[in-house]
């Protein structure tokens, strides 16, 4: 079967370069969790690290969080569906908000749970996902402030989520900007700007993060080191807290060429042929994964030998050349992931979750 686990000793090496990186800045943050899929394994494992603030925008997810530790803040990262409000309430500290509508629902929940819920006011900065509009801050923030059982905690921003807009300096000024109007129109002190995600982190070691911003949300950098302007590890960080490893089914000497009539297969890729590799033939692996738990792009091979020949449903296809390492049916080949792979395969029902070390 195929595995996939999160070392403890790297994760705790990750974890606490960060810790150290944020104090040095005097800056609050959290873990985001919604990779772990709610997993009660991994999430111990997390909140033994010392990490007291988890966000994830599953629900369930913080269910789980409260049931392990009920003295873990819990943030909802995403906006709240009308009809999930009462879970909302009585599972997340503080949930993300941009809607007024739903900010009204969530204040009359939180007085029938008797419960303070915090806020944070979700600011659009250019990514075109949630967010309120800057011009219509003053005037949004004006309607909610005094909801009875709301909190305003602080305003956030995300970027990179869906277009890729990058953070910039300009863009984290502007949002400290926003805050700074609000508590001059408004003579209340706004506690949290949270405008830092993984894809922040690289700015902070180029002093690009102005002083007001002063908490942020992170899963990616965590988990890969991932430094998310080049696509390399952070210096000091581990890449490879998560991997994952498949099984050999079968192994035989094939044709690198198909016979037959192609067309298109069932996932719709269609595939040209080489003259240059008629008559030749490389050892075929077929590993016991597929598609339906991850595609081939969000793996990567830490053997360099071999390549991803395809994928169909269930099986994994890689090509191992003249097999210079000897594999066989049984063995395992090993891969470290790409985010959205990990999050897959921890979604996965056919794949066995570990913890290593």
């Amino acid at each position: 079967m195929a595995e996939i686990a999160i070392s403890r000793k790297k994760l705790k090496h990750n974890y606490d370069y960060l810790e150290n990186l944020f104090n040095q800045h005097n800056i609050q943050w959290g873990i985001v969790t919604k990779l772990l899929c709610g997993n009660p394994m991994y999430i111990k494992e997390i909140i033994n690290l010392g990490a007291r603030e988890l966000m994830d925008s599953r629900i369930s997810n913080l269910r789980t969080i409260k049931r392990i530790d009920p003295g873990v803040k819990t943030i909802y990262i995403k906006p709240a569906p009308r009809r999930s409000i009462r879970s909302i309430v009585k599972y997340a500290d503080v949930s993300m908000n941009s809607d007024l509508e739903t900010l009204k629902l969530i204040s009359r929940e939180a007085q029938k749970q008797d419960k303070i819920h915090e806020v944070i006011i979700m600011v659009e900065m250019g990514e075109l996902r949630e967010g309120v509009l800057g011009e219509k801050l003053v005037d949004f923030y004006s309607r909610v402030f005094d909801l009875p059982n709301i909190e305003i905690l602080g305003f956030g921003t995300n970027l990179n989520c869906l277009y890729g807009v990058m953070p910039t300096h300009d863009k984290l000024i502007q949002l400290s900007l926003y805050k700074q109007i609000v508590e001059v129109k408004f003579n209340r002190k706004v506690r949290l700007l949270s405008g830092g995600t993984s894809v922040t982190i690289p700015m902070l070691a180029k002093k690009q993060v102005p002083p007001g911003l002063n908490h942020f949300r992170v899963g990616e950098t965590l988990y890969f080191g991932a430094n998310l302007f080049t696509g390399k590890t952070i210096k000091g960080m581990k890449d490879d807290v998560i991997t994952f490893k498949a099984e050999i089914i079968e192994l035989l000497e094939k044709p690198i060429v198909p016979e037959g009539t192609l067309a298109e297969n069932p996932s719709g890729e269609s595939f040209e042929i080489k003259d240059s590799n008629y008559g030749k033939t490389s050892w075929r692996a077929l590993l016991d994964v597929g598609l339906l738990d991850i595609g081939p792009d969000f793996l990567i091979p830490t053997d360099k030998n071999f390549k991803m020949a395809g994928a169909s449903s269930d099986i994994l296809v890689i090509d191992l050349g003249k097999n210079p390492k000897k594999y066989k049916v049984g063995d395992f080949i090993k891969f470290k992931l790409k985010y959205m792979g990990a999050l897959r395969l921890f979604n996965s029902d056919y794949v066995i979750k570990k913890l290593e070390d």
